[in-house]
């Protein structure tokens, strides 16, 4: 069972409103209009109306009911974006079980963890992810494969009725990569998902005209809490693909006629080397606000800073307000900020980096907490309240604040947050302090993808003569647990590791020899 939160639910937000709330007054009030638009390689393309999804949504539900799903359930989500994927995210809204959504490009024992560690009791998943998540999840009762065991799921003649709300009642469950070891649970309750999909429909002035090009992954906040639930509260379009495909991207915005969507820096440099044609983009999601790209597209940037603790935006671009290049916004409504020198705790001055602190009511603004995690809630949040995020910030004289640094022990590899003591622990635990004296998993610039993990390593001296047999161990190692982006993209073996003080990895010295190592067109997979 989930802990208790012990949460008041403030006077101010969604009293008597769910998840489910929100999908059947959408099925009212915009029934006939098209909700989602599934467009996947083969053209094969597919709609839902409001109406249409909500009964589908229902259905689901009813059918994972009959096979035993309860309230509180932990139900592991392990799917590539697939329209199935949302339904069965919903559905499990509707009986007020937790969809535990997980990264499809996780391997072995990462999968292995995301169930043992979440409780899970069964499985939705994918014909290619199917062997995989079975030969590492062998705690699980059951597994429904899309196809035809989603079929069996899909034809019910009853729905699920909807249950009394529960605002506080949790609704997901997100694996983020942080700092440690393992990746943290994020709980996302049903007022958390309510208040990203109002605060960013309103942010970004979405209407029920607009479409918004989704193609971002589906087991990420992002997808889901920026993109798919504002378009649920403004009642818009949602077109979604796969996967991000450069190649398609103008094609499909262009028949779509799509008016939104969210970028990457790695994304935007992909489409740019194809021609531009003229399009309807109104408004891009973009980190930081670029007049150079705005000119490109004809779009206006929304730029804006989160975390899948904070749900959507605690900094914002106000639409209406002209900001600085390369400046995200101002804090936005429902966010306390502090920016606090590291050093002296004390709140900086304009124009000096800080430690980002944000505060908001848990389970509404900010995360009910990390699930079975007593000490990451415990490091994460202060007595009074405030959420350290890792990231560091500063601001201008005119309180614009700018992005300038997160915890160096987090990598951003693409679109995907990668831990460095994750890799590190493992390395450490699979080659044995025989043969390992230390290793340091550190970021090296890349082209294309911005930064990519490698691996120092230092062996003890018995084993130097093995550099050879030992990098490959390394790389079937990484590739047995790891995701393909966690995984190094090359070893530097080490005679002696730069140490700083009381004789911690000095890796700000490494990440310059690795940049000093780095071939100019980036380094290739292993």
């Amino acid at each position: 069972m989930l802990p208790a939160l012990n949460l008041e639910l403030p006077d101010y937000t969604f009293n008597g409103k769910d998840v489910p709330w929100l999908l059947a007054y959408r099925a009212e009030v915009s029934s006939d209009q098209v909700f989602l638009t599934w467009v996947p390689r083969d053209d094969a393309e597919r709609t839902w109306t409001y109406a249409q999804f909500w009964d589908d949504v229902r259905k689901v539900a009813a059918g994972l009911s009959k096979r035993g799903i309860v309230k509180g359930d932990r139900l592991l989500v392990h799917c590539d974006n697939c329209p199935e994927m949302l339904i069965t995210w919903y559905a499990c809204s509707v009986l007020g079980a937790i969809a535990v959504t997980t990264n499809t490009r996780c391997v072995g024992d990462e999968l292995t963890y995301f169930a043992e560690h979440s409780g899970a009791v069964a499985a939705v998943t994918m014909p290619h992810l199917f062997d995989e998540l079975k030969a590492n999840t062998a705690g699980l009762s059951w597994y429904a494969v899309i196809g035809e065991d989603w079929d069996e799921l899909l034809q019910h003649d009853e729905m699920a009725q909807r249950r009394p709300a529960d605002a506080l009642l949790p609704a997901g469950i997100q694996y983020t990569s942080g700092t440690t070891a393992r990746p943290k649970a994020v709980i996302h309750t049903h007022a958390n998902v309510l208040w990203g999909a109002r605060s960013a429909a309103e942010n970004m002035a979405i209407k029920p005209s607009d479409r918004y090009l989704v193609n971002m992954p589906l087991f990420h906040t992002h997808a889901q809490g920026w993109n798919v639930w504002p378009m649920l509260w403004a009642g818009g379009r949602v077109i979604l693909q796969p996967k991000f495909s450069a190649s398609a991207f103008w094609d499909v915005s262009m028949r779509h006629g799509c008016t939104l969507t969210s970028l990457q820096p790695f994304g935007l440099k992909a489409i740019a080397k194809y021609e531009m044609p003229k399009h309807h983009y109104r408004t891009l999601f973009f980190g930081a606000r670029s007049r150079d790209i705005e000119k490109l597209f004809g779009a206006q940037i929304y730029s804006a800073w989160g975390m899948t603790e904070t749900i959507t935006g605690g900094l914002r671009r106000e639409m209406a307000i002209d900001i600085p290049d390369g400046a995200i916004g101002t804090p936005a409504p429902g966010y306390q900020i502090a920016v606090v020198d590291p050093v002296t705790g004390k709140h900086v001055e304009a124009r000096e980096i800080g430690d980002l602190y944000v505060r908001g009511t848990r389970g509404v603004q900010l995360t009910a907490g990390y699930f079975n995690n007593k000490e990451a809630n415990e490091k994460a949040f202060t007595e009074d309240g405030w959420f350290q995020t890792g990231d560091q910030v500063w601001f201008d004289e005119e309180g614009f604040y700018y992005f300038a640094d997160r915890d160096k022990d987090v990598l951003r590899v693409g679109g995907e947050n990668v831990s460095a003591r994750q890799i590190e622990a493992l390395l450490i635990t699979q080659l044995g302090p025989v043969d390992l004296h230390s290793a340091a998993v550190i970021a090296s610039p890349h082209d294309m993808l911005s930064e990519v993990p490698v691996v120092f390593v230092k062996l003890n001296d018995e084993a130097n003569a093995r550099r050879d047999e030992i990098e490959k161990k390394i790389h079937a190692i990484c590739a047995k647990d790891l995701a393909d982006f966690k995984r190094p993209r090359a070893v530097y073996f080490i005679d002696e590791m730069p140490t700083g003080l009381l004789d911690k990895i000095d890796k700000k010295a490494l990440r310059l020899r690795a940049a000093q190592l780095a071939p100019a067109e980036g380094l290739p997979l292993p």
